[in-house]
């Protein structure tokens, strides 16, 4: 929003005794003046300090334009709950691997190990931490690249080739056999002890390499401060089974004994899904990052020869199309957002215009894609999985998201968006290769553009 020359003339009166730049009482005062004579802002001081913001700015004709009915769904299960933990992108990708293992196994409400996942991850992405670690030994601590690094250690999230790493190294086993514990579904104490040894190891590490240690003594002191990591992660989430046997009651009360698994031969037997099959698309909407070209994201990864993290960056119509194609052919689909923008939490619903903030506070605070990525101000926050979509002449118009936060929210734990939020907060988008044609096909084959480490696309869902 412009300023307008009465406001800049009001901003300058700062007082002969005012240094450059200071904010002055003199401006505080004429700042209250003009809001006391301001009627429609002392009405909506007077609502948003007794009623929720939200509960003012919403726009309830839209909320309720946006019905829960859907031309193409698929979901006929529970919905799962992350709890206190931020996995929500490992279980989004194991609510999709589990939609091929409940038809094999004829349980319809099957659940993967989330915790098993969440193991696995955190010991690889402790490795992966060291070996940076070991590689930037040179560099000071106050080097951005180190700096960005060390703040962010241990936390919950994580981007869908991150996952793919996990399940193709570590296979998945049935929640029975690795449940949940106290600390995998509220992971603020275990993270914070996980970060603080990792941190105070990286120092001791990297003074042994300054002393001069050589390979094989900092190869022993990384093993020791993974044993030491290893201990603290397993008594907060217990030992993942190296083998275990399967039995189950079907849902036609069928008892079914398929014998014993390691985890990788469980996640083989009971899902067709090749992981590598599958590619990331993303809106990157920054025109200095041209469409139908790969990306990566530099120090972004969690196991060491594991996949990298490779976007292709599309059109957000060929992402709304390739989307709705899976599901209509019946396979739902993995996707990345900024969940919080014009989401009614009360009613698990989403629109680009469900709430008018600007219009509560009477201030402009509408910005494109673009601006709200470069200056950011949005980012990929959460993945969920869209398990339907409403078509009107072959076009979504509204979609059906199963988010992971419980089913005794919105419709049993299941959402509605309606599309008019997916251009504006639609960030990824997983899809099978084979959908793919022309430029962004090609674009498979290419190196990829490598963004630093710090850069907005590398946010973790």
């Amino acid at each position: 929003m412009s300023i307008n020359a009465a406001e800049k003339g009001t901003v300058a009166m700062s007082g002969p005794s005012a240094r450059q730049g200071e904010l002055s009482p003199a401006t505080v005062q004429a700042f209250d003046e003009g809001f006391a004579s301001d009627p429609r802002r002392l009405r909506a001081q007077n609502a948003v300090t007794s009623v929720a913001i939200n509960d003012i700015a919403l726009n309830r004709s839209r909320l309720l334009s946006v019905p829960g009915s859907i031309s193409h769904r698929l979901d006929d299960w529970e919905a799962v709950d992350q709890k206190k933990s931020g996995r929500c992108w490992l279980f989004a990708a194991l609510n999709l691997l589990r939609a091929d293992a409940r038809k094999k196994l004829s349980l319809k409400n099957f659940e993967f190990s989330q915790n098993h996942a969440m193991y696995w991850d955190k010991l690889e992405r402790a490795n992966a931490f060291l070996e940076d670690m070991i590689t930037l030994s040179g560099r000071s601590v106050d080097d951005r690249l180190l700096s960005f690094l060390l703040g962010n250690v241990m936390n919950d999230g994580g981007q869908w080739n991150m996952a793919v790493s996990i399940f193709t190294k570590h296979g998945a086993v049935p929640k029975e056999v690795m449940p949940e514990t106290e600390s995998s579904s509220n992971t603020s104490a275990m993270n914070k002890s996980l970060s603080s040894h990792l941190r105070k190891e990286a120092g001791v590490l990297r003074e042994a390499i300054t002393a001069g240690a050589l390979p094989e003594q900092v190869a022993a002191h990384k093993e020791r401060i993974l044993r030491d990591f290893h201990a603290i992660l397993t008594i907060h989430l217990g030992t993942p089974p190296k083998d275990f046997e399967w039995a189950w009651n079907d849902d036609n009360k069928k008892y079914c004994n398929a014998g014993t698994f390691t985890p990788q031969e469980f996640l083989r037997k009971f899902t067709d899904m090749n992981l590598d099959d599958y590619v990331c698309l993303v809106d990157d909407p920054r025109p200095e990052h041209p469409k139908n070209t790969p990306l990566t994201v530099d120090y972004l990864g969690n196991v060491v020869g594991g996949n990298p993290v490779l976007y292709l960056n599309a059109d957000i119509e060929v992402m709304r199309e390739l989307a709705a194609a899976a599901i209509v052919d019946g396979e739902p689909v993995w996707f990345g957002c900024d969940v919080s923008p014009q989401m009614s939490e009360k009613d698990g619903v989403w629109a680009g215009d469900l709430f008018d903030y600007s219009g509560v506070y009477g201030v402009d605070l509408v910005s494109t894609k673009e601006d709200r990525v470069r200056y950011r101000d949005s980012e990929m926050t959460h993945a969920m999985l869209f398990t339907g979509v409403d078509l009107v002449n072959g076009r979504p118009r509204r979609w059906r998201v199963e988010n992971s936060w419980g089913s005794e929210k919105f419709d049993k734990g299941f959402c509605t968006m309606d599309d008019s939020w997916f251009d504006e907060y639609v960030f990824e988008v997983v899809v099978n290769k084979s959908r793919l044609t022309g430029p962004l096909k090609d674009a498979l084959s290419r190196e990829p553009l490598v963004l630093p480490a710090w850069d907005p696309m590398g946010a973790l869902a």
